[in-house]
This record gives structure tokens, C-alpha cells and sequence, in this order.
């Protein structure tokens, strides 16, 4: 069946239908992965958006059990080649039928490399996939200007509290659209790890006397979540160690006075160097953003740049001056990698007093 990758600047692309046949308009954006699609499908960050994928050939492993979540989130997926006879010995199906079952619709066969170029050119745009051959441009275009993603961290985080055992020091994980490696990598530390709802009252979390808090990935526009960053602000208040990732990186710096801001079109993909501004050493990173923290404009006598991208300069760490708290960016929980920041959770357990 025929599909169409329909753009707000009238652009229009024709492959062929890949999972459900439903009709979506969502954020487009481009991950330039070589590996991990599964990760990457998995990932909650990407709720309210469809995702393209760079690199050409997608699905020839099939579905493993490498899911960093108990279901996919974008809203759709674009792909150059779908492989449609998948091999692995973990292999549990394929990606056609893994996208029917979420009811998650894509198109194969499109010039992914011109994608990405207009995406890169003129900025992530709004887009529509459909299986429709009689659309009406005149009537779509207006529908994809209107399109915002929202507040989609209520849609991905967890509904209720949940521990993850181990005899170490006590995490509280607030789940603001946590990967699952984010908790395994703390648990495989030796640390407890209990699971808050975005929505937890700081209150709760503190009453429990947690070791540290970690506050994790997630998606959508930061400036959406004023409720949590209220909360957000009680926590900075306490003396608990507090490391955070991703969204809850941005979520600390809004809490403190910065200001956040969209990209041209983001950082999504496994190869992002990061320059560690006390050190000076450099690290490949994993990242899936399209916001980013104004860390220039941030009160020095609060916080402090801690780490950059090599790329742009944009900023990708936050150290807060007199507290025991720090912030990154990019993902050192990556999975399937690179795993060269991991060092990162090492530096959290030894925030909290260290193994003993």
C-alpha cells in the first residue's frame, strides 16, 4: 500500500505503508543512530513525535528483548529499507508486526537522506503520514502548523510507585519518562531504587529519606511541566544529592532561574562528543533532545557550566554551586551505547557517601 510523508513547507514524500494504516500528524525528527532502532523505538522521549531513521537498512535483528520500555512511543516511523526477514538468535518477531500491535504507523522507501537534509536546512518541521492518495494539500498544511506535542510526560510516566531491590544506598527515581537502564544501571551499583509518577509531591519523595534522587529522561517541551518543576524546587532546597539526565537536567535549570529553548533540530543519535569543562577530556555520547538549556545566563553564584558539545557549544552539564547536584544533557545510561560517560553513576553513588 502506497503512503505519504506529507511536511508543513508542502513537501511531500511517497514510499510504502509499514505498520498500521492509521493517520498521524506529529513532530518529524531524524535519529542518526547505526544501531539500536529498537532502543530507540522504545525510548519515551520520542511521545509526540514521528521518528526518521538515517541509516538506511532498519530491522535485520528483528525485536530482541532489548527494550529500554514495555512499548514503543513515537508516533510514527520513517525508514530508507525495512528489512522484512529479520535474523537473530534473540529474534522474538518483526519490526512490521511489532509497529501493527502498538498500532504505530510508518513509511518505507523514502529518500531518508533528503529528509534529513530539509529537517537540518530549515529546522524539525510538522508532518502527516498517511495512506490517503486523494489528500487535499490545502487542507493538511494548516492542520500540521497547529500541530503542538504538549504535555506528554503525564502519557509516558509510570501510573504507580514501584522498588527495584538491592542492599545499597536508597535512589528515588522520579520517572518524568525514564529509559529502564537508568534504574538498572543504579540497581547493578548495589543501589535501591524506587520508581516515582512525574506527578509525585516532593514531600513524598523526602519523607522517605531517600540516599540521593535522580531525575530522568523524558519528552516534550520542559516549559510544559510547571507543576513538576514547583516540585523540583523543594528538592534543590533539600540537602539530598540529586543527579539528573535529559529532561530533569533541563527541568533543575528552569527550576533555578535559566531558560531553555528549542533547537534548529536537535541532538538524536549515538556519537555526540561532550567536553568535560573541568577535565577537558572528551566523551561520545548518546542523546535524544530537541530542547537545550541557556547555561550562559544562569546566575554563576547558583551554577555552572560542566560540560559542553563539541559541536555547537551548546550546553551539556550543569554543576549547582553548593550543592550536591549535577546535571547532564546526554545519556550516560545509553543503551546500546556508547557507555563512555557511564563513569557518571559512579560519581552519583560516591555523592551519596559511596558503597559502604
Amino acid at each position: 500500500m502506497k503512503a505519504f510523508l506529507i511536511l508543513e513547507d508542502g513537501t511531500v514524500f511517497e514510499g510504502m505503508s509499514i505498520g498500521s494504516t492509521k493517520e498521524i500528524i506529529s513532530e518529524i525528527v531524524f535519529n542518526t543512530s547505526m544501531t539500536g532502532y529498537l532502543e530507540v523505538l522504545t525510548d519515551p522521549s520520542y511521545a509526540g513525535q514521528a521518528v526518521v531513521m538515517t541509516y538506511p537498512l532498519i530491522g535485520n535483528y528483528g525485536i530482541t528483548p532489548d527494550m529500554e520500555s514495555k512499548r514503543p512511543w513515537p508516533d510514527g516511523y520513517i525508514v530508507r529499507e525495512l528489512s522484512r526477514m529479520p535474523s537473530n538468535f534473540r529474534c522474538e518477531g518483526s519490526i512490521q508486526d511489532f509497529l501493527l500491535k502498538y498500532d504505530i504507523p510508518g513509511i518505507s522507501g523514502i529518500d531518508t537522506r533528503a529528509l534529513t537534509k530539509i529537517l537540518r536546512e530549515k529546522g524539525t518541521m510538522n508532518g502527516m503520514i498517511t495512506t490517503d492518495e486523494n489528500y487535499n494539500l490545502e487542507e493538511i498544511l494548516p492542520k500540521l502548523k497547529e500541530y503542538v506535542t504538549g504535555n506528554v510526560v503525564d502519557k509516558v510516566t509510570c501510573k504507580e510507585k514501584s522498588v527495584l531491590p538491592g542492599k545499597g544506598k536508597k535512589v528515588a527515581l522520579l520517572d518524568l519518562g525514564a529509559k529502564d537502564n537508568i534504574a538498572k544501571s543504579l540497581n547493578k551499583r548495589g543501589c535501591e531504587v524506587t520508581i516515582y509518577p512525574a506527578g509525585t509531591l516532593a514531600e513524598e519523595i523526602l519523607s522517605e529519606n531517600p540516599d540521593g534522587i535522580m531525575l530522568s529522561n523524558g519528552p516534550g517541551d520542559p516549559k510544559e511541566c510547571g507543576r513538576i518543576i514547583e516540585e523540583l524546587k523543594k528538592l534543590y532546597q533539600s540537602d539530598t544529592p540529586i543527579f539528573a539526565i535529559c529532561l530533569g537536567h533541563q527541568l533543575m535549570a528552569l527550576a533555578n532561574g535559566a531558560d531553555t529553548h528549542k533547537m534548529k533540530y536537535g541532538h538524536r543519535g549515538g556519537n555526540h562528543p561532550v567536553k568535560d569543562l573541568e577535565t577537558g577530556r572528551v566523551y561520545i555520547s548518546s542523546q535524544n533532545h530537541g530542547y537545550v538549556v541557556d547555561a550562559e545566563h544562569m546566575d554563576k553564584s547558583v551554577a555552572k557550566p560542566a560540560f559542553i558539545n563539541v559541536n555547537d557549544g551548546t550546553n551539556e552539564g550543569i554543576a549547582y554551586v553548593g550543592k550536591n547536584i549535577f546535571t547532564v544533557q546526554f545519556h550516560p545510561e545509553a543503551c546500546p551505547g556508547p557507555q563512555d560517560s557511564a563513569y557518571l553513576f559512579d560519581r552519583f553513588i560516591d555523592m551519596m557517601g559511596g558503597t559502604k
